[in-house]
Order: C-alpha cells, then sequence, then structure tokens
C-alpha cells in the first residue's frame, strides 16, 4: 500500500470532542474523525469551496477530497444517528502558519 500523502491544513481543532447530553458517558460509544477530515468539512461545507478548491488548499489530489469527505460525512451520520461522540484527532496532516 502506497504512504499517504501529507495533508496541509490551516485550522488546528485543538481538543476537540463532541458529545450528546442525553447518554450518560459511561455509556456513550464514539467515532474518531481525522484532523484532515476536519479541515475538509470546514474548508468545504462552512468556507463554501469546492472539492478543486478545497484539494489545492490541502496539496492533494481532488479524488483524495472526495474520499476524505465522504468518510467525514458517513462518521458524521454514524455520530447524529446512533447518538456517539466526536472525538476529532491524528491523520497525516501539517499546520499551515496562519
Amino acid at each position: 500500500m502506497r504512504p499517504k500523502k501529507t495533508r496541509w491544513v490551516k485550522c488546528e481543532p485543538g481538543e476537540r470532542c463532541f458529545r450528546p447530553q442525553c447518554k450518560p458517558l459511561n455509556k456513550l460509544d464514539g467515532v474518531y474523525m481525522t484532523i484532515d477530515e476536519f479541515e475538509a468539512i470546514r474548508l468545504s461545507h462552512l468556507e463554501g469551496l469546492t472539492q478543486m478548491q478545497v484539494a489545492k488548499k490541502m496539496k492533494v489530489h481532488r479524488s483524495t477530497i472526495s474520499r476524505i469527505l465522504e468518510s467525514a460525512h458517513k462518521k458524521i451520520a454514524d455520530a447524529l444517528v446512533n447518538i456517539k461522540a466526536i472525538k476529532i484527532e491524528g491523520g497525516c496532516c501539517k499546520f499551515k502558519e496562519k
């Protein structure tokens, strides 16, 4: 398998965990979203950029962004539908200077 290309991100999420308040912590499952998935969602949906524009900013191919967004969407849907927490961490990223 080919090694993953480094994805460049601007928005460092820091310590981010989103969890539903309707379930006690000891009964709560979670999903893990990588920092590059978080950044792709931010750029695409919050900033309103096209996949091509997101790809340029993150310095990867457009098809890679498509796969990253698909993975992120599945994780977000899983968390919302199945009442799970979302923890953002990891991924092969380097942070741009602001």
